[in-house]
């Protein structure tokens, strides 16, 4: 009786994940399945108003299969693999970027005492609480006295020297003996090889972790290239997707999908690390 009725609860929890986890997926389901589509079957499903499209009916499986939208997406118009290529190399950047000046942070505050430490970590908190939208204003200000603004340096700077990482990487840091540093130390090894011979191979997970978050982060931008850059031709594809609605409404879904690869593989390789890393942090 007992088995029974666990089982029961097992079967129960499963339908419940299971009907959660379709309605989470299902606009990612929807944007595959209407990639394959025509673009006149989009066209008649859809009514452009005011630069948006409105639906007019649904249906979850297209009537007619077609290839048209990759090929114009891939080989024929080379806009959207441009933008694409620009936007990765473009975060890679920002990753690598983040991960040294996070790295030279969390460890000044994880392992070494020094005047004012407390007050510059409590200010480093106040700054990654706040959203991104109140400090568009003070960055624009600083980019534009380096006169930065208009490039992607713009874009770079600002991300590179986010708090979050720096905060990050001090959770990770802390988990690491403080005895390990001093023995270092006692052998002679200077700052720089003691952070990047000892603490960086031990924090290995927290690095991937913070890599695949910092990329996310960077991939999903909207409103600093807005902001910070003047031409259009400048803008990653994140930004870019919004001008490809108003153009034709069937490239959006094989666009999307393209925005979806890179962050897919990255959760994919790495998943095991970034729960891990997420875990020895204490983040929840």
């Amino acid at each position: 009786m007992f088995k029974q009725k666990k089982r029961t609860i097992v079967v129960i929890r499963f339908l419940c994940l299971s009907l959660l986890a379709l309605i989470v997926l299902f606009p990612v389901l929807y944007t595959i399945l209407y990639s394959f589509s025509s673009p006149e079957e989009v066209k008649n499903q859809y009514l452009l108003l005011k630069s948006s499209y409105v639906q007019r009916s649904f249906s979850l499986f297209p009537k007619q299969f077609s290839l048209q939208s990759y090929y114009e997406v891939f080989l024929a118009t080379p806009n959207y693999l441009i933008k694409f290529w620009i936007s990765l190399c473009l975060c890679s950047a920002i990753v690598v970027g983040q991960l040294l000046i996070s790295c030279l942070g969390g460890f000044a505050f994880a392992k070494y005492t020094f005047f004012g430490k407390r007050v510059y970590f409590f200010l480093l908190l106040i700054l990654m609480l706040m959203p991104i939208q109140v400090t568009l204003l003070p960055n624009y200000i600083v980019l534009d006295k380096l006169h930065l603004l208009g490039s992607w340096w713009a874009l770079c700077i600002p991300s590179i020297f986010s708090p979050f990482g720096a905060f990050f990487m001090t959770l990770i840091f802390q988990g690491i003996p403080n005895e390990i540093v001093e023995s270092a130390e006692l052998d002679g090894a200077s700052t720089l090889q003691i952070l990047f011979g000892i603490l960086v191979p031990t924090a290995k997970t927290g690095m991937i972790s913070l890599a695949i978050l910092t990329f996310i982060d960077s991939w999903n931008m909207v409103e600093q290239p807005m902001v910070f850059l003047e031409a259009i031709y400048q803008y990653p594809l994140s930004v870019f997707l919004a001008s490809v609605l108003e153009q034709n409404a069937a490239l959006q879904f094989v666009c999307g999908i393209l925005g979806l690869i890179p962050v897919t593989l990255l959760f994919g390789f790495f998943r095991d690390e970034l729960i891990e890393g997420i875990s020895i942090s204490g983040m929840k």
